[in-house]
């Protein structure tokens, strides 16, 4: 879950100070990061043309596991999706929660149905949950906001 290797590269964690002005940068830093850092991983040219030491078999093997596991099949993406994010945020993954919450946005998912989500991974996870729900929602609230100026 955490690799999250598939094609649209995303992958970070900006900071954001709640509301519209820092939580603007939020997503881009998000993208930005993963963006860079996937490459980094999933390029042995680029590791090398860095002078660094390209990343094992091992972790190509599960990125592309990882892009595999997501793909519809006798449950849809947009159900494994939202299992991933159910599973993040009970995990206290705030990078996969982002991740996720921009993934069930991706495939259609309705803020009905997030917040549906949300209340599932409260429950089996308990109060400790809340603070990543808080960020959770503050990135799902950006990435709304990012649609309709059409970002």
């Amino acid at each position: 879950m955490a690799a999250h290797g598939r094609g649209e590269i995303r992958w970070g964690m900006g900071t954001s100070a709640g509301g519209s002005g820092g939580a603007t940068d939020r997503v881009a830093q998000f993208n930005a990061f993963r963006a860079r850092l996937n490459e980094r991983i999933m390029s042995d040219q680029h590791a090398q043309g860095a002078g660094l030491t390209p990343s094992t078999l091992n972790t190509k093997r599960f990125f592309t596991l990882d892009s595999s596991c997501y793909k519809g099949g006798a449950l849809d993406e947009k159900t494994k999706e939202l299992l991933g994010l159910v599973a993040s945020m009970v995990l206290r993954c705030d990078d996969c929660i982002s991740y996720h919450i921009d993934q069930c946005v991706r495939v259609g998912c309705s803020d009905q149905e997030l917040w549906e989500c949300f209340d599932v991974a409260l429950i089996v996870g308990g109060s400790i949950v809340i603070p990543h729900l808080r960020r959770g929602v503050d990135f799902l609230d950006e990435l709304r906001r990012r649609a309709k100026a059409g970002a």
